[in-house]
């Protein structure tokens, strides 16, 4: 019995290696052209997510002095890159720890002798609010101003310096 060769057909199917290579080569080409935005994006994002947790201790300690009637004391060491409010009450510490790529860089109102010095801020119940302003940076050097309004006693993230 002969079979014909015409009927045959090649069963054999699939990319050969050069293809693969192409298709590997483009996802990567633009996953290096899409990268520098992406990570750009990602430090505003953790810029902004900082701001928002300073803005989320402010308002404790702010809420803590009025609402217990109770002095509320707030360190901020920039060496450190973090926050600490505490009362009288034992009960009330809060800690404020930023992530590595944001830094403290300065508060103000500023010591003039050691700008790296931990600040003291006291919050009286009943009393005005200090003026406290803590500038924050990412990796890339995008700033960002959290401050607290001394006419309002409300805490808010200011626009951007460069």
């Amino acid at each position: 019995m002969q079979t014909s060769l015409a009927g045959r057909t090649n069963s054999r199917r699939g990319v050969t290696l050069v293809e693969m290579l192409i298709v590997v080569t483009l996802i990567a080409l633009v996953a290096g052209l899409s990268y520098p935005s992406v990570a750009s994006g990602v430090d505003s994002l953790r810029l902004r997510s900082a701001s928002d947790a300073i803005i989320s201790f402010l308002n404790t300690a702010l809420d803590r002095a009025e609402r217990r009637q109770q002095v509320v004391e707030i360190w901020i060491w920039p060496r450190e890159n973090s926050m600490i409010a505490r009362s009288a009450d034992l009960g009330f510490v809060r800690r404020l720890d930023l992530a590595e790529p944001i830094r403290i860089i300065a508060v103000q109102p500023a010591i003039p002798e050691n700008p790296d010095q931990p600040r003291r801020f006291l919050l009286y119940p009943g009393g005005a609010v200090p003026r406290i302003s803590v500038e924050i940076a990412n990796k890339t050097g995008r700033r960002l101003l959290v401050s607290v309004d001394p006419v309002t006693g409300v805490p808010r993230s200011e626009a951007e310096t460069q």
